[in-house]
């Protein structure tokens, strides 16, 4: 098994660094030899005057959205609408869309919540969705956030 899945997982990461111009080979996952692109911070947020980490970041034509709760009162079908909402007011404000989202990570509060996450979440980024995965941490959601997502788009 595992050597049937290493030239997928070595075509898939090639793949992947072919989107966003980096250029590592099908033949070696080393450092590529031609200088990467710049990775660019957007907004970034600060504590105390030092930053804390970025509301976006793009690294050629990849886009990454921060992971973005919802710190109200409400239930699972209002928190992950607010969540979208803003998920796609920072992928207009970086140059993407929803419908140009590749991957999402939800992180809910309380998996029996699942349902009703997903009864708002279908649909919001056209007719070819993204990748996604779907957790709920132990510990559960800082803020007390019934839902947070992030997100990996491109340009």
């Amino acid at each position: 098994m595992k050597t049937q899945r290493r030239p997928i997982l070595k075509r898939l990461f090639a793949s992947i660094a072919n989107l966003s111009g980096i250029g590592i080979s099908t033949t070696s996952l080393s450092a590529p030899t031609t200088t990467p692109n710049q990775a660019e911070s957007i907004d970034v947020v600060t504590h105390q005057d030092v930053p804390l980490y970025s509301s976006a970041t793009k690294m050629g034509n990849l886009l990454f959205i921060f992971g973005i709760g919802a710190h109200f009162e409400g239930d699972i079908k209002a928190h992950t609408d607010h969540v979208l909402k803003e998920m796609e007011k920072e992928l207009t404000k970086a140059g993407s869309s929803m419908q140009k989202v590749l991957k999402v990570s939800v992180f809910l509060h309380d998996l029996d919540d699942y349902k009703g996450m997903n009864e708002v979440f279908k649909g919001r980024f056209g007719p070819k969705p993204p990748v996604r995965t779907t957790v709920a941490p132990r510990a559960g959601i800082p803020g007390d956030s019934l839902v947070e997502m992030d997100c990996i788009a491109y340009l």
